[in-house]
């Protein structure tokens, strides 16, 4: 099943014709169960009422209800367990489902609201249409490219759908939008990887100045650390000012220790003791800071490769994940920024933070379909619980749903 279809009902209210038809054929056999039901009380009255005749003590009447009570109440506990249990699996998926609506509220009411007054000024669907719709979808950062390739597979599907209504086309257009990025990617590596085996997980985060890849890694550290997991960070920005202390201080608030080196170590030196002590000490997560001085971009793509390389010297298969913290506020030159890391070194995965204080979500978009780049993780609030798994259905639902 495509992601279109799963968001759907979300989206449109429809569903799938294999939930339509379960649920028409459930509420044929509630009405026959129904009916069944009433045939036997219409039995049980008529045998109720030959036994009126029949003299019954008050004892035995209230041993009757007392037996009825006692019944009930059985039935109502035995109900409100069932609800207990499967009340915290509703509110989780609520509010993950909130979250992102929340999280994507300014790029929903930008995104949203330039379709929605794109609309409203056309009358007709020809090629002024499309044309100036290109243009709106490129200021939306979708991108050239792939606002290119959307309004070209628009032109034929609004053909062949025959839509010419305003709605008929706003669907279309959300369709189109969410087919493209499902058709790039596989949506099982948009989690993230860990070993099954007990070897320690090595995340190495890269990115620019300011992207929040400190901040990622201390709401990282939370959640593995509430969850259990033992982890250990790495400063190895040792040349940014306070970047060794801030990281230090997220140690601190989520009681995780800090390898750190002395000023203006070498940072590949950093990350051969994190990573020697990881080994030692079987810690199930390392999760490695790193510059980010595009000023000095050769210097610092050559810094990052010498720190994969002390890496594999003592873990050959590592890291386990690359992930490049990208600023989502910044739209296109997020796009620009993954495509000079990821020549440098090989990425794994995106983590798009500040989302909630932008309207330029739709650089996902341009990421999943220039770059086959997955996102897995997007930050969508200041809170650390505000770090979420990048889940593509409720992202869709969180940009388009003021739009339909």
């Amino acid at each position: 099943m495509g992601l279109f279809d799963k968001i759907k009902k979300s989206l449109f209210g429809e569903e799938d014709e294999d939930k339509t038809t379960k649920k028409q054929a459930e509420a044929e056999n509630s009405e026959s169960g129904t009916k069944e039901e009433q045939k036997q009380d219409e039995t049980a009255d008529t045998a109720e009422t030959e036994k009126d005749d029949t003299a019954k003590t008050d004892v035995e009447a209230d041993n009757t209800t007392s037996s009825l009570n006692e019944e009930d109440e059985e039935v109502e506990d035995s109900q409100q367990d069932s609800v207990s249990e499967e009340a915290p699996e509703e509110e989780e998926a609520e509010s993950q489902t909130e979250l992102y609506e929340k999280g994507l509220e300014k790029t929903n009411k930008g995104f949203g609201a330039r379709l929605n007054e794109f609309f409203a000024q056309f009358r007709t669907v020809d090629e002024d249409f499309f044309d100036d719709l290109e243009e709106l979808l490129i200021e939306s950062d979708v991108g050239y490219e792939t606002a290119e390739q959307l309004t070209t597979a628009l032109r034929d599907e609004a053909k062949l759908q025959k839509a010419k209504s305003h709605e008929e086309l706003k669907k279309v257009i959300v369709e189109k939008l969410v087919e493209l990025y499902d058709q790039n990617g596989d949506s099982a590596q948009e989690k993230l990887h860990f070993h099954q085996d007990g070897k320690p997980n090595i995340y190495l985060f890269v990115g620019v100045n300011g992207a929040g890849k400190t901040t990622t890694i201390g709401k990282l550290a939370k959640r593995f650390k509430d969850e259990g997991k033992s982890v250990l960070l790495a400063a190895a920005d040792t040349f940014r000012a306070g970047a060794v202390e801030q990281l230090v201080e997220w140690g601190k608030r989520v009681d995780v220790p800090v390898v750190t080196g002395k000023e203006q170590a070498d940072p590949a030196s950093v990350v051969y003791d994190a990573t020697n002590r990881a080994l030692t000490e079987h810690v199930d997560y390392l999760l490695i800071d790193t510059a980010g001085r595009l000023q000095n971009k050769k210097n610092l793509m050559n810094e990052l490769e010498k720190i994969e390389r002390t890496i594999k010297k003592q873990a050959p298969d590592e890291p386990t994940e690359t992930l490049l913290v990208l600023d989502g506020s910044t739209g296109q030159n997020a796009l620009l920024q993954a495509k000079d890391f990821d020549k440098t070194t090989k990425l794994t995965g995106l983590v798009l933070t500040k989302l909630d204080g932008s309207s330029k979500g739709g650089v996902v978009l341009a990421i999943r379909n220039e770059m086959k780049l997955p996102v897995k993780l997007v930050g969508l609030g200041e809170k650390a619980s505000d770090l979420a798994d990048f889940d593509a259905a409720d992202y869709a639902v969180g940009l388009f749903h003021d739009l339909v």
